[in-house]
């Protein structure tokens, strides 16, 4: 089982990759404040996917800045963002099932408390 850190990086990387896949042109800030992390953070990430190959760099010539980029996402790109979207999507289901064994058990200990004459705190006497 992958640390706590570990799955928090794999969701950035794999929300970036998606973020991009739509829209190539979004800037690191706008890919940042979407992500929900620094700009740091995604400039380095940026530079992590370029050099695995994850992602190619091309200008983006519709804009009058040159210095804006295209992040466009390579073959390997497309097939590393749905192996992590499967893997997502496995960690997501099982804290759904979490969630809905720890709800069943709440909503049987209030029907429990209730049945056994437990006086509800909330209530006004």
């Amino acid at each position: 089982m992958k640390s706590r850190q570990a799955r928090l990086r794999e969701d950035a990387r794999f929300r970036v990759l998606r973020l991009l896949e739509v829209n190539p042109e979004l800037s690191q800030r706008e890919l940042a404040k979407a992500v929900g992390v620094s700009t740091g953070s995604v400039h380095y990430l940026i530079g992590a996917l370029i050099e695995r190959g994850l992602i190619k760099i091309g200008n983006f010539s519709a804009s009058s800045d040159k210095r804006r980029y295209a992040y466009i996402l390579t073959p390997k790109g497309v097939a590393e963002k749905a192996a992590i979207a499967r893997r997502f999507l496995a960690r997501k289901h099982e804290e759904y099932a979490a969630l809905r064994r720890e709800i069943s058990q709440l909503e049987a200990e209030l029907e429990g408390g209730e049945q056994g004459g437990v006086k509800d705190l909330g209530e006004n006497s």
